[in-house]
C-alpha cells in the first residue's frame, strides 16, 4: 500500500508535468510553424534578386516557388495584403519591367515589411510562451513542494530495516568498485534484503574468480596492444574474418581520410568503394609496389604489408586431437619508408655521378694503354707487356663495373630508356653470341645454338635484351669448365619466346636460388678468379621485366646451370 501511494502521488506529478511541458511545446511550435517558415520564403525571394543583376527565366522559377508557399502561409493581420502587392508587383517585374529598379526596390520594401510582421509576431508569441512558461513553473513548483511534502513524511515514517540494508549494499558496493573483490554482505533475516545479500555475494565471488584468471590477463595484453599499435609509425588497419573493421590508428586515419569512430563495424568493401586508396590497399594485399602518398605536407612513400590473423583451433581424428588454423581476419600496414627512399636516390645519384666521372679516367688510361703496347712510344720487353695486359684487364673490368653502376642508376631512379621494336630473336642470340666468341675460344668452349630458322618476332630493346644474354653468356663461360659447351637455345612458349643460356659447370646450391637477381649478391666461391658486383644479373631482371618479359634460373649441384629470360611475342 506504501509504494502504491507513493506510485499514485508519482504518477499525479508526472502527469502533470507532461501536460504543462506539452502546452510549451505547442507554444513553441506555434512560433515556428506559423512565422519562420514566412521568413524563410522571404529570405529565399531575396536570395533571387541578390544573385545577378540579370534576371533569367530560372530566376522566375526559382522567386515563383517560395512566393506561391507564403501566399498559402499568411497567418498575421495585414500579411495578405503585403502579399497580394508582392505578387503584383513581381508580375508587372516579370511581364516587361525587369530593368526597373523602382520596381525592385518595392518588391523588396514588401518582403521586408513581411519579414517585420512575422518577427513582431514571434516576439509576441514570445512573450506569451513566456508568460505561460513562468506561469507553468509556478505550478510545477507548487506541485513538486506538495509532492515534496508527502514523500519526506513518508521516507521519514519508513521503517529503519529498509535503510540500513541500502546503507551496507551501498558500501559493498563501492568496495567492489575499488577491486576489494573480498568484501561480502551479511543478512540474517530471510525476505528481499537476504536474497540481494546472496545475489551480491555470489557476485563477488565471481568478480574474485575473473580478476585472478587468463581473461582478465588477455584484457590487460589487449588495451596494451592497442595502445602499442594506436603509438605505432606505420598506418595500420584490422578487418575480422568477414571483412568488418575492427580498428584503423591515427596514422591510417590521417593518411587514408577516415575517422575510426564511423568506420568501425563497417564493412571493409563497402568503406573501400568510397575511398580510392583503402581501395587499392584491399586489391592488392601482395603487392610489392612502393606507393607514392601526399601525406604531412609532402610526397612520402610507403610499402605495403599483409598479414593473414589465424586463430588455432584443436580438432578430434583419427591421430587424436589435431590443431588447426581458423581464418580470423587480416591486418594491412602502410609501411612509412620516405627517409630509406630519400637515402637511396640519393646513394643512386651518388653513384650515378661517381660511374660518370670515372668513365673519362678510365677510356683515357685504355687509349694510353693501346699506345704502349702499339711500341708508339718505344718498344716494350715481355715483362712490360705482361704489366699492360694486367693493367688492361683491370681497367676493361673496371669499365664495366662503371657501366653496370651507371646503368643501375638508370633502373633506380626509373628512367630505364627503352625502344621497343618487333626483333627476330635469332638476331639477339648472334649478337651475344658473337660478342663472347673470342672469349668463348680462348677456353676452348664450344659455344651450341639450338633455334629455329623462323621464329616470332618479339617486341622488345634489342640493345638491352641482347645485353642480358650476353650477361649470362660471360656467366656461363667464367664457370664453365675448359673445354666445355654451352647450349644457347631460342624457342616459343605460350605467348612469350623464351632464351636460355645451359652450362655444366658445378651448378649453384639451392640456398642462393632465391638470392641470385638481388643487388650486389655474389655466390660465395672458392676465392679463385675476380669476382664482379653483383649487379649483372639484377640489372637483367630490371631490363627484361621493363619489357614486361619474365627472368629465371634453374640449377643443381654437379649438373650446371640454366639462365633464361621470356619474351613477348610481337602481336600481329
Amino acid at each position: 500500500m506504501g509504494f502504491g501511494f507513493l506510485f499514485a502521488t508519482v504518477l499525479f506529478f508526472g502527469g502533470m508535468c507532461l501536460y504543462n511541458i506539452k502546452r510549451i511545446s505547442e507554444s513553441a511550435e506555434v512560433i515556428l510553424k506559423d512565422n519562420y517558415e514566412s521568413l524563410n520564403y522571404t529570405r529565399s525571394m531575396r536570395a533571387v534578386l541578390d544573385k545577378s543583376d540579370v534576371f533569367s527565366k530560372e530566376d522566375e522559377l526559382a522567386f515563383e516557388k517560395p512566393l506561391q508557399l507564403e501566399e498559402s502561409n499568411v497567418t498575421e493581420h495585414g500579411e495578405k495584403a503585403l502579399v497580394i502587392s508582392l505578387r503584383r508587383l513581381f508580375e508587372q517585374f516579370k511581364l516587361n519591367e525587369k530593368e526597373n529598379k523602382e520596381l525592385e526596390r518595392e518588391i523588396r520594401a514588401n518582403l521586408q515589411k513581411i519579414d517585420d510582421i512575422n518577427m513582431a509576431a514571434i516576439v509576441r508569441k514570445n512573450e506569451s510562451a513566456k508568460s505561460s512558461i513562468e506561469n507553468t513553473v509556478v505550478l510545477l513548483q507548487f506541485v513538486g513542494a506538495f509532492t515534496f511534502l508527502i514523500l519526506f513524511s513518508f521516507s521519514v515514517n519508513f521503517p529503519g530495516y529498509v535503510a540500513d540494508p541500502l546503507r551496507e549494499l551501498i558500501a559493498g558496493i563501492k568496495e567492489i568498485s575499488n577491486k576489494n573483490y573480498s568484501q561480502r554482505l551479511t543478512f540474517t533475516s530471510n525476505d528481499e534484503f537476504a536474497e540481494l545479500g546472496n545475489a551480491f555475494n555470489d557476485m563477488a565471488n565471481k568478480l574474485a574468480e575473473w580478476e585472478t584468471s587468463n581473461l582478465a590477463i588477455i584484457r590487460s595484453e589487449k588495451i596494451r596492444i592497442e595502445a602499442i599499435i594506436e603509438k605505432m609509425q606505420d598506418a595500420i588497419i584490422g578487418l575480422d574474418e568477414k571483412n568488418n573493421i575492427l580498428f584503423i590508428n591515427a596514422v591510417a586515419e590521417q593518411l587514408l581520410n577516415l575517422r575510426s569512430v564511423e568506420i568501425a563495424g563497417q564493412n571493409a568493401l563497402a568503406v573501400s568503394a568510397k575511398n580510392d586508396l583503402f581501395n587499392y590497399v584491399l586489391k592488392n594485399k601482395k603487392s610489392d609496389k612502393t606507393l607514392k602518398i601526399f601525406a604531412n605536407g609532402k610526397e612520402s612513400f610507403f610499402q605495403l604489408d599483409t598479414i593473414d590473423i589465424s586463430v588455432p583451433l584443436l580438432s578430434n581424428s583419427e591421430e587424436g586431437l589435431v590443431t588447426t588454423g581458423q581464418p580470423a581476419g587480416s591486418v594491412f600496414i602502410l609501411r612509412n619508408i620516405t627517409q630509406f627512399k630519400e637515402l637511396d636516390e640519393a646513394k643512386t645519384q651518388f653513384i650515378a655521378t661517381v660511374s660518370h666521372e670515372l668513365k673519362t679516367p678510365i677510356s683515357s688510361i685504355m687509349m694510353s694503354l693501346d699506345i704502349l703496347a702499339a711500341g708508339h712510344v718505344g718498344q716494350l720487353n715481355h715483362e712490360q707487356m705482361d704489366l699492360v695486359k694486367n693493367i688492361e684487364e683491370d681497367s676493361n673490368r673496371l669499365l664495366k663495373i662503371t657501366g653496370e653502376l651507371l646503368d643501375l642508376s638508370q633502373v633506380e631512379s626509373g628512367n630505364i630508356q627503352l625502344k621497343l621494336a618487333p626483333a627476330n630473336p635469332n638476331e639477339i642470340i648472334n649478337y651475344a653470341v658473337n660478342a663472347v666468341k673470342f672469349q668463348a675460344e680462348q677456353k676452348g668452349i664450344q659455344l651450341e645454338v639450338i633455334s629455329r630458322q623462323k621464329l616470332p618476332s618479339v617486341n622488345a630493346d634489342i640493345e638491352k635484351s641482347a645485353w642480358v644474354l650476353i650477361n649470362f653468356l660471360s656467366n656461363a663461360l667464367r664457370y664453365s669448365p675448359d673445354k666445355s659447351r654451352v647450349v644457347v637455345q631460342a624457342m616459343p612458349v605460350g605467348d612469350f619466346i623464351e632464351f636460355t643460356v645451359r652450362d655444366f659447370g658445378k651448378g649453384i646450391e639451392p640456398q642462393y636460388l632465391q638470392k641470385l637477381f638481388d643487388r650486389y649478391f655474389q655466390v660465395p666461391t672458392d676465392g679463385s678468379g675476380k669476382s664482379g658486383t653483383g649487379l649483372g644479373l639484377a640489372i637483367s631482371k630490371d631490363f627484361i621485366e621493363a619489357q614486361k618479359g619474365e627472368i629465371f634460373v634453374e640449377s643443381e649441384i654437379g649438373m650446371g646451370s640454366k639462365f633464361g629470360f621470356r619474351l613477348p611475342i610481337q602481336a600481329v
